[in-house]
């Protein structure tokens, strides 16, 4: 998904989404030397989702045992 900066507000970024509304993000989420106008991609990274569930399997099955 591509998110647009339209303002900064406060400890917000006013971001418009692909059907044009529009939504408050927490800067901190927000790229440092991000600027209004400037396009974010947010998306799925498969492979760390994949290590994230191996260790939470591991530290359950440590917990089980």
């Amino acid at each position: 998904m591509k998110v647009i900066i339209d303002r900064f507000e406060g400890d917000y970024a006013v971001v418009e989404l692909p059907d044009l509304t529009m939504v408050d993000m927490p800067r901190s989420l927000i790229p440092e030397g991000a600027k209004e106008g400037d396009v974010l991609v947010i998306g799925i990274d498969p492979d760390e989702t994949d290590k994230r569930k191996e260790r939470i399997e591991k530290l359950m099955n440590d917990l089980w045992e």
